[in-house]
């Protein structure tokens, strides 16, 4: 008796079906709370360890830390034990950060569409939600533990600012891991618009938006650090009073790096126009600061220009928006097709950087304290009026020209190569396979007229031509080869060639 046995590749087997990859989702997403919760308590309880006077113990330095990833959320924070035992809003977050939640949910978004072995690839829908799920969950519990400690969140802030990252950052993940579809707009917006915005290349303008906005916070980074250049010693002075030592010094000099983000989007806004506020009465313009400021002890507030009107110094800086106008204009320039299309896309990225712009403003700038230090930071509403002014009035001119010069001929100097015309169908037959691609080498600088010499088959019948023959020897390996000439029109029919008057008869060459 004989059994067999398959031993053919079968399909895997699905374990678990949607409760699994629902599972898997939420477990993706409290990962991605869990570290960043993780990488802020290691800075804090780094910084408690190093402190020769800390102010709690290691349950307040973990309150802290989770006090402080809830504002990397963009939450604001709520100081109860001050001096004066009246609670004090804290709302300026490093956007140093906020890139780390964002970044964390977003590569568990782009991660919940992988395949694993033994499981169904989920849909987006499903994807985003398991993920989301998890991460709220895990933050829920993070804003209850804070609520203890000595920085507390607002209860509106939280529910607003923290679902909001997290869905946003975790639904750019699962289109990044769907392979980045445009899809369709909707059915509401009118058929005219659609068809317009289906012309003009979403990703150009997507594009151009981005590029204008690094171009906009890059130099607003340039003009922060002139400043604060300029005004180094006031820097020095107030980096001394404020922590003498070593391990206060550090901490400040962590908290001012975790703030550069800001400082660049502070002196992007001063660049555009309506600058930023510095309290509730005081204000920071290219062309004048207003007011009288009541600035904290802080090394990079040291970068604040002195009161009083500005001079060609300070309007230097209206060269950052016109930098970020050129970007946006060449990319909405040079990979568009025609000048509608040139003209929408780069509106349409203007609109894309200011509306980031606006975004980025928002995060950098909030509230210090009570009062005066109530608005700390530019106003995000005109930062993305002003983006947008710059990027339409730079940026559609400059779009245009680059257009119109990648439409003109292309002239070529005197003495550079040309060209060379389509060969014919007749020249652009296969040789022979006796052809070899040293003789179409050396056809293109004329006959040779010393050709090497070559066994001879016979005396040569009729008069010379003045043509060479078609033979070469080869010493690559050592033997000597005959190479023929690619064959004439008259060789293929001699019964159809035309013979002239003096055309005296030949035989035919003996073939090697």
């Amino acid at each position: 008796m004989t059994q067999t046995t398959d031993h053919g590749f079968s399909e895997p087997v699905l374990h678990g079906g949607r409760r699994a990859v629902l599972a898997a989702g939420a477990v993706r997403g409290a990962t991605a709370a869990g570290l960043a919760l993780g990488a802020l308590t290691v800075l804090v309880m780094a910084m408690w360890i190093i402190s020769p006077f800390p102010d709690s113990d290691p349950a307040g330095a973990l309150h802290v830390a989770a006090g402080l990833w809830l504002l990397a959320h963009g939450a604001e924070l709520v100081r109860a034990d001050t001096l004066s035992g009246a609670p004090v809003p804290m709302g300026v977050a490093p956007l140093l950060f906020v890139a780390l939640p964002v970044l964390l949910a977003h590569r568990a978004g782009r991660d919940a569409l992988e395949p694993e072995e033994g499981r169904p690839v989920p849909s987006p829908g499903t994807a985003l939600w398991a993920v989301t799920w998890g991460y709220l969950t895990l933050g829920l519990a993070i804003a209850l533990y804070a609520a203890g400690g000595p920085l507390a969140a607002d209860p509106l802030s939280a529910l607003f600012h923290v679902p909001l990252v997290t869905v946003v950052s975790a639904a750019a993940g699962v289109w990044t891991g769907a392979g980045r579809p445009w899809g369709r707009l909707p059915a509401w917006v009118p058929v005219r618009l659609r068809r317009e915005l289906g012309r003009s290349r979403a990703a150009v303008a997507a594009r151009a938006a981005v590029a204008g906005v690094v171009a906009l916070t890059a130099g607003g980074g340039v003009v922060f650090l002139a400043s604060l250049a300029w005004h180094w010693r006031a820097a020095h002075e107030s980096f001394l009073h404020l922590a003498g030592a070593w391990s206060g010094q550090v901490a400040v000099v962590l908290l001012s790096l975790a703030l550069l983000p800001n400082a660049a989007v502070w002196g992007a806004a001063y660049g555009l126009g309506p600058g930023f506020a510095l309290g509730t009465g005081a204000a920071a313009t290219p062309l004048a600061l207003a007011g009288s400021p009541v600035l904290p002890a802080f090394p990079l507030l040291a970068a604040v220009p002195a009161e009083g009107r500005g001079w060609w110094v300070h309007w230097a800086a209206a060269a950052v928006p016109v930098v970020a106008g050129l970007v946006i204009g060449r990319f909405a320039g040079l990979f568009s097709r025609g000048w509608g299309e040139t003209l929408l896309t780069a509106l349409l990225g203007a609109a894309g950087c200011a509306a980031m712009a606006a975004v980025l403003a928002s995060f950098a700038g909030g509230a210090l304290g009570r009062g005066e230090l109530s608005a700390f930071g530019p106003v995000w509403w005109r930062v993305g009026a002003g983006a947008l002014a710059w990027s339409l009035v730079v940026g559609l001119p400059a779009a245009l020209i680059v257009h119109a010069w990648g439409r003109l001929p292309v002239k070529l100097a005197p003495g550079s190569p040309s060209k060379a015309p389509a060969p014919s169908p007749r020249e652009s037959s296969d040789p022979s396979p006796g052809q070899s691609s040293s003789q179409s080498s050396g056809s293109a600088t004329g006959p040779s007229k010393n050709p090497p010499p070559g066994p001879s088959k016979g005396p040569s019948k009729g008069p010379s031509t003045g043509k060479s023959p078609a033979t070469s020897t080869g010493n690559s390996t050592g033997n000597s080869t005959r190479r023929l000439r690619p064959p004439r029109a008259s060789d293929r029919s001699p019964k159809t060639a035309k013979a002239g008057p003096d055309a005296p008869a030949s035989s035919p060459a003996p073939s090697p």
